[in-house]
């Protein structure tokens, strides 16, 4: 999730044209149902035969970082003898147990755990064929999520676009971002949670090759927490040699905090436990279920729980050192077009149906005064039909989409790679439960379409659209992220063609049942920002 800007965060085509292109995803080649093996260099795996793909589950790429290895850089595996089964989804990083973990879930993965540094592979085949290979870093605010869950499954992209897609399991939360490297000796990690991702993408590069992918054409990508892990990774020096282009979608990489930051969070857990910097060797000791319960009760406390920065940031990646773009390779970056919708789809309803003075309301936390009164006439200006609610959504989600501008136009001040902006744009009618609010395109919308997992969580109410519209944003999205995958350049039938990004023209790939280019999109409201500072 990006930031902790609203009150629910706590917790000329024809239109035959348009439904010929909106069919549903061609009938998918099932094939023989099997195993298949392949080869690592720490031993051999045996992943399973199913849907027409090899499917390589649960395949560890780091020690567990388990004892005396907690808050530790991940530590290289000990090569092992015969096959390793990898047939089932690994346990996720320890968290508070999603809808799809352990016991109480709906049985496609195990209860979260400590012992997490493992990754999937989906492949049309491990025949070292060396396809196009798409490393996918989850959402979650660095606190939830895994590379299990059912609507990032890779199976389809590897149906569709022969291209090989990958996921890591990687620590989260207290266990993935305390910095104790300041308050004590030794080897303590700054990022943990970062230099797994890493350890994960260095496995990916050594060793894809025997799945059927290409070592030398790797795109790392993420939504939401996992966009920010994305900027992350684009900014760390040994990463640069790894991979080759990036999708940053739906994140605030902008605000990292600071190691002195990350220091202060790690002097504030200490003291929730009741243990000094003498005491730190004890942290070893303490059960996971102890150290969870600490970060859940600060994110009751109102501290933004994916690193935020702000006086005492929570748990997530910082700035350690100087930050750069890696500038040579390809950028993707864009947002959906009503993110901050999502936000307030778990709370009371009553946000959906304010008046003017309840949007003044809703937005006096973070404006007030004249300020509050300029962004309340400007967006009213700029879009003159639009209720208080949807005003409110069009505000609270500008400055998502504005850090995703900041982040191309230092990008295009490089001058050495292309970069791509888009806006999910499609207009979901799906009424929000309760209300006669329809969902528009909310943050986590894009993770279905992207995947060409259209078939998949009909039972949420934010992915059972099957109308031609949405399949038909669906195979653009994933089209192009295929597409860019492979070449560098985003492209797909049916969609016209996506100029990179500059500061005269700001082309933005406007995504939905009919993709059209959109120069500058909320021109005027974006120059209010800039004016405003």
């Amino acid at each position: 999730m990006g930031s902790g800007m609203n009150r629910r965060v706590m917790i000329g085509r024809s239109l035959s044209a348009v439904a010929a292109m909106s069919m549903p995803f061609p009938a998918l080649a099932r094939g023989a149902a099997g195993t298949v093996e392949a080869a690592t260099r720490y031993g051999k795996v045996r992943g399973k035969r199913e849907d027409g793909i090899a499917k390589f589950l649960g395949v560890p790429y780091a020690a567990p970082p388990l004892g005396e290895l907690r808050f530790k850089a991940p530590k290289p595996l000990r090569r092992w003898s015969g096959v390793r089964d990898a047939v089932d989804f690994p346990n996720p990083a320890f968290q508070v147990a999603g809808n799809e973990m352990g016991p109480e879930g709906n049985g496609r993965m195990p209860a979260p755990s400590e012992d997490c540094l493992y990754l999937n592979i989906w492949t049309p085949a491990a025949d070292c064929k060396r396809r196009p290979v798409m490393f996918y870093n989850h959402g979650g605010g660095y606190m939830i999520g895994s590379g299990s869950a059912t609507g990032q499954d890779g199976t389809h992209l590897a149906q569709l676009y022969d291209v090989v897609v990958v996921e890591s399991n990687h620590r989260l939360g207290m266990l993935g971002y305390l910095f104790l490297g300041d308050l004590a000796g030794g080897d303590y990690a700054a990022n943990q949670g970062m230099l797994d991702i890493l350890a994960a993408l260095r496995w990916t590069s050594e060793n894809i090759e025997n799945f059927g992918g290409d070592p030398g054409n790797i795109m790392v990508w993420g939504e939401s927490g996992g966009g920010a892990k994305t900027a992350a990774v684009y900014t760390m020096p040994d990463a640069a040699p790894l991979f080759h282009k990036a999708s940053i979608e739906s994140a605030a990489p902008l605000r990292f905090p600071t190691r002195e930051g990350a220091t202060a969070r790690a002097e504030r857990t200490l003291q929730l436990l009741g243990l000094t910097t003498a005491d730190i060797p004890k942290l070893y000791e303490i059960p996971a279920e102890r150290l969870l319960e600490i970060q859940q009760s600060e994110a009751a406390n109102g501290v933004a729980p994916w690193g935020d920065p702000g006086p005492l940031p929570g748990f997530g990646a910082f700035v350690d050192g100087v930050a750069s773009f890696s500038a040579k390779k390809p950028l993707m970056c864009g947002t959906c077009r009503d993110e901050t919708v999502f936000f307030s789809l778990f709370g009371p309803p009553d946000i959906f149906s304010i008046d003017e003075a309840g949007l003044r309301r809703e937005l006096s936390s973070m404006y007030q005064g004249a300020e509050l009164d300029q962004i309340i006439e400007t967006f009213h200006r700029t879009r003159p039909d639009a209720t208080p609610a949807q005003l409110y959504f069009a505000i609270t989600t500008s400055p998502i989409w504005r850090d995703a501008i900041k982040i191309a136009e230092a990008k295009v001040a490089q001058g050495a790679a292309p970069v791509f902006m888009y806006q999910l744009a499609y207009k979901n009618p799906t009424l929000v439960p309760g209300t006669n609010f329809p969902i528009g395109s909310p943050h986590a919308s894009d993770i279905n379409l992207k995947f060409a997992n259209t078939d998949k969580n009909l039972d949420f109410f934010l992915y059972s659209d099957q109308s031609p519209g949405r399949l038909a944003t669906a195979r653009h999205m994933s089209g192009l992220w295929a597409g860019f995958a492979r070449k560098g350049r985003p492209s797909a039938k049916h969609v016209p063609r996506w100029p990179a990004y500059t500061l005269k023209d700001r082309a933005t790939m406007w995504i939905d049942a009919e993709c059209r280019i959109v120069n500058d999109p909320d021109k005027d409201e974006r120059l209010f920002w800039e004016n405003r500072g």
